[in-house]
Order: C-alpha cells, then sequence, then structure tokens
C-alpha cells in the first residue's frame, strides 16, 4: 500500500505527495500528457525531440545538469506514445535544486537554433543507430503501420522517417511546447523524506507563478476493428529469419487488459511459460520466442514473436505459434498455472512498491488514468482474474482477421507461404 498525500495548484498543476522517512533521497517526478500519439502526421518525432531539448537548458539556467550534479543529483527521461516523463533523484535536503530547475524550464525553455541543431542531431544519431541500422531495429517502424491505419499509434516514437526531425523549425518547436508542456497538463510527484506542507510551500513558491496554458481537447482518430488478416514478409540483414504476429486489443483502461496481461505472462514469463516450454525446450523450433502486449491507453497490441532455428520454415513456425494461442481458447488454464503467473505478478506489483523512483512514475501514471488510488488495487485486479476470462479473451484476440504478421527472411532464405484461409470482412 502506497500512501499519498495530493493538491492541486490553482494553474492545474496536480501534485501528489508520498511521504517515506525510511531514505535520505527524494524524487521529484513530472509527467507531462503527451507523447507521440498527438503529433501532427507530418511532423512525428517532436514529442521524443522535446525530450532532449528539455536539457538543453531554460533562459536562466543555461547547464541544466550542472546545478543538480552540485548537489548529488541525477536525472533523466522517456517518451512512449502516451506520455513523457522526467525525473530527478537527489539528497531529500537538496529538493529545493529539483524544483528550481524543473520549474524553470517548464516556464522558460530555452529556443536557441543552435540547441535545436544540436538535439536534432542526437535524434537523428539514435534514429539510424536503434532502428535503421540494427538487426530487426526497425520492426516498429514497418509493424505499427500494419496494425493502426488511423489512429497515431501507427507511428514509432522515434517518428516516421528522419525527415520529420530535419525539417523540424524553431518556430514549429515553441508552437509543441506552448502547446503540451504548461502545468494543467502536467502531473508531479515528489516521494521520499519530505513533509507535504514543505512540499506543498516549495510547489508553490515555484510552480504557483507559472501560467496555466491553453486547454485543447484531445481529439483523436479511433482505430477501427480490423477485419483482414494483413501480411508483409521482407528480406533484410539479419541473422535469423524472425516472425511478429501482432494482434489489435483493447486499451489500457479497458477491464480485459488484466486477463489479458495474464495471457501473455502463462505464454511468456519465464522459463516455464508455454511458449518456452513448448517450442524452445520439448520440441525445439525456435531459438528464442516471447508474447507480450504494448500497454498503451488506447487501442493496444499483443504481440508473438519468435526466431526459428535453422532447418524450420517460417509456415512450420507460425503455425506452431498459432497452436499455442489455440490451446487459449478451447482449453481453461489449469488453476495451479494461472495461480502461478498470479502470484508472479503480485510479487513484481510488491517490488515496485520498494523503489522510490518507481512508486513515483506509477502514482503519476495511475493519476493520469483517473486516480492515483488505483495503483493500490492493482493485485487485486489480477488475483480476481478468472480462467474463463482469459479464455474469452483468446477468442476475441487470437482470430486470423484480428492478425497482423510481419516476417523478417535473412538474407539468401526464402519463405516458404502459409495456406491462408479465406476471411469474411
Amino acid at each position: 500500500m502506497v500512501k499519498f498525500n495530493r493538491f492541486t495548484l490553482d494553474n492545474g498543476l496536480r501534485v501528489i505527495v508520498h511521504e517515506d522517512n525510511t531514505t535520505p533521497m527524494a524524487v521529484l517526478n513530472i509527467l507531462y500528457d503527451v507523447g507521440a500519439r498527438d503529433e501532427n502526421p507530418e511532423q512525428t518525432g517532436f514529442a521524443h525531440l522535446f525530450e532532449h531539448l528539455m536539457f538543453g537548458g531554460s533562459v536562466n539556467i543555461p547547464n541544466y545538469d550542472g546545478p543538480l550534479q552540485r548537489v548529488g543529483g541525477e536525472n533523466n527521461a522517456f517518451t512512449s506514445n502516451d506520455i513523457t516523463n522526467y525525473y530527478i533523484t537527489l539528497p531529500s535536503a537538496n529538493l529545493e535544486t529539483a524544483f528550481w530547475l524543473e520549474s524553470d524550464r517548464m516556464l522558460s525553455l530555452a529556443f536557441s537554433k543552435k540547441s535545436l541543431e544540436v538535439q536534432r542531431n542526437v535524434v537523428i544519431e539514435e534514429f539510424k543507430q536503434r532502428y535503421l541500422n540494427q538487426p530487426y531495429g526497425d520492426v516498429w517502424l514497418k509493424l505499427r503501420p500494419m496494425v493502426y491505419k488511423k489512429h497515431p499509434y501507427r507511428w514509432a516514437t522515434i517518428g516516421k522517417t528522419i525527415k520529420h526531425i530535419e525539417d523540424a523549425k524553431i518556430e514549429d518547436v515553441k508552437a509543441f511546447f506552448k502547446k503540451h508542456y504548461n502545468p494543467q497538463n502536467a502531473i508531479m510527484v515528489v516521494g521520499g523524506d519530505v513533509k507535504t506542507e514543505d512540499v506543498k510551500a516549495m510547489a508553490e513558491k515555484w510552480f504557483g507563478p507559472i501560467p496555466a496554458g491553453d486547454k485543447y481537447i484531445r481529439n483523436l482518430p479511433q482505430e477501427p476493428a480490423q477485419k483482414e488478416e494483413r501480411r508483409e514478409t521482407v528480406t533484410a540483414k539479419v541473422p535469423l529469419n524472425d516472425v511478429y504476429i501482432a494482434f489489435q486489443m483493447e486499451g489500457r483502461l479497458d477491464e480485459s487488459y488484466y486477463a489479458v496481461e495474464l495471457m501473455s505472462d502463462i505464454l511468456s514469463r519465464g522459463n516455464s511459460s508455454r511458449l518456452y516450454r513448448s517450442l524452445v525446450k520439448d520440441k525445439p523450433l525456435f531459438s528464442e520466442v516471447h508474447a507480450y502486449i504494448t500497454g498503451s491507453l488506447d487501442t493496444g497490441m499483443f504481440v508473438l514473436e519468435g526466431k526459428p532455428l535453422e532447418g524450420v520454415s517460417i509456415e512450420q513456425a507460425e503455425q506452431a505459434l498459432w497452436q499455442e494461442i489455440e490451446k487459449l481458447k478451447t482449453e481453461d488454464v489449469p488453476a495451479d498455472e494461472l495461480t502461478k503467473v498470479k502470484n508472479k505478478t503480485e510479487s513484481t506489483l510488491v517490488f515496485s512498491e520498494m523503489s522510490l523512483l518507481d512508486k513515483a512514475m506509477n502514482l503519476a501514471f495511475y493519476e493520469l488514468m483517473g486516480d492515483a488510488a488505483d495503483f493500490n488495487q492493482e493485485s487485486e485486479k489480477f488475483l480476481a482474474v478468472t480462467a474463463q476470462q482469459i479464455k474469452d479473451q483468446a477468442n476475441i484476440i487470437f482470430r486470423k482477421e484480428n492478425s497482423s504478421t510481419l516476417i523478417y527472411l535473412a538474407q539468401g532464405v526464402e519463405a516458404s507461404e502459409p495456406e491462408l484461409t479465406e476471411i469474411e470482412n
């Protein structure tokens, strides 16, 4: 159970405080309700580019890292399709330094052509190294547009193309900042050896004067239900063939999420999971095989992925994956197997309550989804999942007409196409 207090500043900034005097440290976490899904389709990669720009210094503090390092602090950030999250950890005695730094760049980020050029080059290099020049690195650049035809999840966080980053102009960057980086679009969590009244005083002092910003209504195109099988085969410089089968699933806020999350664990959590035991160990068809979900706020993805062993055809590999998920559609998960994955999930949640930073990030994310207090109910929701709910979700999700299959062929390897079943749209 993670206890916390909360208050909201007049400018709309939501603040959550978790007091924990078992540590001499503190964390300040700011979640901005903006991700790659909020980008213009012709200006993708901006949310991620902006994450980098936020470390380029503000008007009053040109060197963001310098003051933080002098007080023993560390910082980092990440961008997803749904959110952008910044965090600082430091000795609690120096917490006000974190307030000073974060409030100043929220209020007056330095917009210079030099900073834009530096960070643009960093992001372009990251795009090349992680997505274009790495084996299988472009999988999300290929798979997302197969699964999503309308929703902006159809592009990866890095963006659709390097050209969008190359063409970013300073006025575009300023407009993005003004729209998304303001108090009413942010959630701040402060945790550690702190007192709520002190945090409130610092929040009022450093963030209170910042204008709320203009409220906008997010109106994203919703992804229609998929009604036909989608397939793509690419030949690339990869060491092994690779098979990806992605299925549309409901978003993170849907009540089905808990059953689907456990279903992915049944298939692929640890060496006793079904896919590993059946397809890697007992009947070796794959060198590695995985199942996972994206956990997206809107329509999500359930992904199966495996690298067939040499001599195993693509057709054999696909059939083996489909056989495993067909079992979930027709057979109840045995009680002991379901209990085991529930226990693992509960253990993960307990461990996440031990890390000060994890607690802060979770409280911010659950507040974004509706209420930070829901984080304390997660274990109960997973424990309440039944075998019938898992079977129901397997039948809803694992359908040929709901599948998008991406095949990577190592150069020089021929693919035998599986026989396709006729689908009624």
